[in-house]
């Protein structure tokens, strides 16, 4: 398996003659070139913003400024596939909209911005020069060292060459051997070269392109499918009522009208007693498909909303139930499905097991977010989980980053709530 980076490689026998110290020499010198050009361009947007903001040029130069470290870290992202073959992941969002003012809101307001402008700071006061100087110590100068037979050849006229400005040399053997030592020091500067480019790489990784990025854009990714899936789920439950109360139910009318009519022209007898009954059974079956069509999605709940949708099923619940809910619009469709269906379970709950004489629903929209409570004077000691029916519930109004609480000591009351996170109430 080839090395992913140039800490891999330099756990591998023959790393000094490979590919990867040159590609940490590259990342090096290439770094020390774009450091120095960043720095100028800083100096001179600072010292010209601060110089033209009294009269209010200099106030794009500052936001200028600000924003330096996009360019930047997009430049060190795409440098960084040098020494690490691992993707490095743009941390920024795309904006909500089109325009220039949206893309710079977003963009200053992101912390990934101000991470990106520390680290073209930081690149340009002091990486740089780092990164200069252990290319100078681990490749330029052993690289002197080991042309020193050449220099003597050349500069010298055979007699004589300084190296490195230190120290004389006057004779082929000594030469020979300076060029021995040099190429020592070129093998011992690849692995210098390695370690710097390794680490700096590392830093640049760590300020531009954490590894938890990626892991946030699949969380991300996910929370927003799990959202999709609710959407097409109610969709789906919508078609299926409108199926059911647009065909099957008419079919059903129709049929029990034709028996009806057929029972009343028929004579007393064995023949009227079978139409009789064959009438009674197409009339349950219509019941049963019109709770059925409720329970998959009540008509009152697509065309009038979630408080109109409440009262309804306060009106059939068993238990009288008082409802005062705020609110003075329509919620997004997933929001007010998940808070009715809570409702109608709580409900049923409170029919079948709490022993009530009363029970009550409260809430509305607040601050961003809407807010159901209800409750009842029953026996309590009610438990989620337990076949209550409310842990599917939970896991449905958790899908929209809600969450649904229960609160029943042994002796009531007991207290449903949710509160589900969403948009204002539209007219």
């Amino acid at each position: 398996m080839q090395p992913r980076n140039s800490w891999q490689a330099m756990s591998r026998p023959g790393y000094a003659l490979s590919a990867w110290p040159w590609r940490s020499a590259g990342y090096l010198l290439t770094g020390a070139v774009t450091g120095a050009v960043v720095l100028v361009g800083i100096v001179v947007s600072v010292v010209a913003g601060g110089v033209l903001a009294p009269v209010l040029v200099g106030l794009p130069l500052l936001l200028g400024t600000a924003l330096a470290g996009i360019p930047v870290a997009r430049l060190e992202r795409w440098r960084l596939r040098l020494v690490d073959r691992d993707p490095a992941p743009d941390p920024h969002l795309p904006p909500a909209a089109p325009g220039l003012r949206v893309w710079l809101t977003t963009r200053l307001r992101e912390r990934a911005t101000w991470r990106e402008l520390g680290h073209a700071l930081l690149f340009a006061g002091l990486l740089w020069p780092v990164d200069a100087l252990v290319l100078t110590v681990g490749l330029l100068l052993p690289a002197a060292v080991t042309a020193t037979p050449l220099l003597m050849a050349t500069v010298g006229d055979g007699r004589e060459a300084k190296v490195l400005k230190l120290w004389t040399v006057t004779t082929w053997p000594a030469a020979t051997g300076a060029a021995l030592l040099g190429i020592v020091l070129l093998a011992l500067g690849a692995y210098l070269l390695g370690v710097a480019s390794g680490a700096r790489a590392g830093l640049t990784r760590l300020l531009l392109a954490p590894r938890e990025t990626g892991l946030d854009a699949r969380v991300t990714e996910l929370t927003r499918s799990r959202v999709r899936l609710v959407e097409a789920f109610e969709a789906e439950r919508r078609r299926i009522e409108r199926d059911l109360h647009d065909g099957a139910q008419q079919r059903l009318v129709a049929l029990t009208m034709t028996l009806g009519l057929a029972r009343l022209e028929a004579p007393p007898g064995p023949l009227a007693d079978r139409l009789a009954k064959a009438h009674d059974e197409a009339g349950r079956a219509l019941q049963e498909l019109r709770e059925l069509i409720h329970g998959i999605h009540p008509q009152v709940l697509a065309d009038y909303g979630l408080e109109a949708a409440v009262a309804d099923a306060a009106d059939r619940s068993a238990v009288p139930v008082d409802v005062d809910l705020d609110l003075t619009g329509r919620l997004p469709t997933p929001v007010e499905a998940a808070a009715y269906f809570v409702v109608c379970e709580a409900l049923a709950n409170v029919a079948r097991h709490s022993g009530a004489s009363r029970a009550r629903v409260d809430g509305g929209h607040h601050d961003g977010r809407l807010l159901l409570e209800v409750r009842d004077d029953g026996r309590g000691g009610a438990r989620a989980g337990e076949g209550s029916g409310l842990t599917g519930l939970a896991d449905r109004v958790s899908v929209l980053d809600g969450r649904l609480t229960l609160s029943s000591p042994v002796g009531g009351p007991t207290l449903l709530r949710v509160e589900i996170p969403c948009a204002p109430c539209s007219p």
